[in-house]
């Protein structure tokens, strides 16, 4: 890849949220603002090899963004609607007062999760617009078709438009209750960089997990007494202290008891470490913890563990049952069974995860886990099978590196 291609990648990465928050904020319009964002990337595509990077890619791109929206505006405008035309282009209100929130990009990611929009289009749609993930790569996260999940975010867009939801902050009082929501979005957007689905970018994307990060950090000051954004907030921090040490310098993936644990960033995990005993504490005073903070609590026992085999399973089980109530997925139960089998064995766990089957059936991590689970149990050609399928449906190539060594050492 060359400087210029790294370049203009790079600042998909940076300033797609960036780019999209201003256009949405200036001209109201989510079509808009997309289109006239990937309109700006193609064209920096078509001119930065030629004219070299500018000082400022973001501020070009931006420029450049408003540019194309203003003569999409112009051409698509109809007679009876040029006074609104010339309002949105030539606009020189003042801007309201940022009031709770003073961060764009926040700002636009309350936007696509108001409560006018069920649950799973307001993650959809901000994975989409925020975290600058393409139609695949959200339907992978939901193990949705593709075709489904583009017209669940066209149906999304077209829902805030016709119901006239502003680009605009919540208020203070409106905060908690719109905040489930937001915490989902950034839960995923950290998922997508912590493995990205991709098989055409980096196994691991350091600048959605930072940015996931960073926004949890804003939620968590303006929301500082709320367990479950602490308990965010404590989980991505215990899975980035974790990520210089899950790709080796081949770029396979590295699985958790054979990472170096002496390269893991001892500060997060401490900060980690700290909001997880602030929330045990609270828990200790009546407040019943939600799922981010027992997700958070498994990863402090994980990373407490100065070797995979002093890692205290009985306690993993024990709030793996805990989340089981909280929430019953086929996810969060394959994830109880890797604990199942350390504790009762392969073929307890086995047993639990074939029940899967019809729920997880399209999921390679399903497969990846029957494959180890059958591989212990010394059911090599059945276990050779369930690699071959799991190699199929990963499509991040340090996983599939990583899979390919595992069924290949079958022998």
């Amino acid at each position: 890849m060359s400087d210029v291609e790294e370049a203009i990648t790079r600042a998909h990465h940076d300033e797609w949220a960036r780019v999209i928050a201003a256009l949405t904020r200036r001209f109201g319009d989510l079509d808009v603002a997309e289109e006239a964002a990937a309109e700006a990337f193609t064209t920096a595509v078509q001119r930065w090899p030629a004219d070299g990077v500018p000082p400022n890619p973001g501020a070009w791109l931006t420029t450049t963004a408003v540019r194309k929206a203003i003569d999409r505006i112009r051409r698509e405008s109809k007679r009876d609607d040029k006074h609104k035309e010339a309002q949105m282009v030539y606009d020189n209100t003042p801007p309201e007062p940022l009031g709770a929130i003073d961060d764009d990009r926040l700002r636009l990611i309350f936007t696509c999760c108001h409560p006018a929009l069920a649950m799973e289009a307001r993650v959809a749609l901000t994975l989409r617009m925020v975290g600058g993930l393409t139609v695949p790569e959200i339907a992978r996260a939901f193990l949705v078709a593709e075709s489904a999940m583009g017209q669940r975010i066209t149906r999304a867009k077209a829902k805030i438009k016709a119901a006239r939801i502003p680009y605009r902050a919540p208020s203070a009082e409106d905060l908690p209750a719109r905040v489930s929501g937001v915490l989902a979005v950034l839960f995923l957007v950290f998922n997508e960089g912590y493995l990205a689905t991709g098989s055409d970018t980096d196994p691991v994307r350091h600048d959605l997990t930072a940015e996931a990060i960073r926004l949890t950090r804003l939620i968590r000051a303006l929301l500082p007494d709320d367990g479950e954004v602490a308990g965010l907030l404590a989980l991505m921090l215990l899975t980035e202290a974790r990520r210089t040490a899950r790709v080796s310098a081949s770029g396979e993936l590295v699985a958790l008891d054979e990472q170096d644990r002496g390269a893991w960033d001892k500060a997060l995990t401490a900060e980690g470490h700290r909001l997880v005993r602030e929330r045990l504490a609270a828990a200790a005073a009546g407040v019943a913890p939600g799922r981010y903070q027992i997700l958070a609590a498994i990863n402090v026992v994980h990373t407490s563990a100065r070797d995979i085999r002093d890692t205290d399973w009985s306690q993993i089980l024990a709030l793996y049952d805990q989340l089981v109530r909280l929430d019953p997925s086929p996810i969060i139960t394959l994830n109880r069974a890797i604990a199942v089998a350390e504790l009762d064995g392969p073929d307890v766990a086995l047993v639990a995860v074939d029940r899967l089957e019809h729920t997880l059936g399209g999921y390679h991590a399903y497969h990846a886990t029957r494959a180890d689970l059958l591989r212990r149990l010394g059911r090599g050609q059945e276990s050779r099978a369930a690699y071959d399928k799991a190699i199929e449906l990963a499509g991040n190539t340090a996983e599939t590196a990583y899979l390919t060594r595992r069924r290949d050492q079958l022998g």
